[in-house]
């Protein structure tokens, strides 16, 4: 098992913390299906054509979700640490994933893989409750996302994606940040400069 900062126990109550409260027997239920899991910086989480089979809760890292289109890479999404991921297609559908996950620094994740979970949910109304709500959290993240890209303007995303996820923004490197706002690092520069005179 990795030398992890947090224990499956930290991790189980946080869980319940952020989606469901839980009775020390359903944290000792829940503590029982993460799998810890630590990657070294630029290795893959998921595979482009590997099916994803867990759910991850960062503990510890960055991670990015990106496809290949066209020969470039395109930003799907980032993520640090106390936040959920996956590639829910390829989870629910049991298909290959076209999506890749990579480490962007050493990061430790637990892994809630999607089997044991809807088992053990079916003997626990609270461990259903937090199972539903990542499903929604999940399904939020990817509406605001497409609602981002649909409507706002360049410098409205930067500046959303700033008050959001500002850690993201210090840790990530510019050309995942511009790939993932769906604008050149050009832009992505002049967009910067104009907010920073603007505060």
């Amino acid at each position: 098992m990795p030398n992890l900062s947090l224990t499956p126990r930290d991790v189980a109550r946080e869980l319940a913390r952020r989606y469901s409260t839980m009775t020390h027997e359903e944290l000792d239920i829940l503590e029982s299906v993460l799998v810890p899991m630590k990657f070294a910086k630029g290795e893959r989480v998921l595979s482009e054509g590997d099916t994803c089979q867990h759910i991850y809760w960062i503990v510890k890292g960055l991670v990015r979700q990106y496809y290949f289109k066209n020969g470039k890479e395109l930003t799907e999404y980032m993520a640090t640490e106390n936040t959920i991921m996956m590639s829910i297609e390829s989870l629910f559908k049991e298909k290959p994933s076209m999506q890749i996950m990579q480490a962007l620094e050493p990061t430790i994740i637990y892994a809630m893989p999607k089997n044991e979970l809807e088992a053990v949910a079916m003997r626990s109304v609270n461990i259903q409750i937090l199972y539903r709500k990542i499903l929604e959290e999940s399904l939020i993240i990817s509406q605001q996302r497409a609602d981002m890209l649909r409507f706002e303007s360049a410098q409205d995303r930067y500046q959303k994606l700033v008050k959001s996820s500002p850690q993201l923004v210090l840790r990530a490197p510019l050309v995942y940040i511009a790939s993932y706002l769906q604008m050149t690092p050009e832009t992505l520069s002049r967009v910067r400069t104009a907010v920073l005179m603007n505060s």
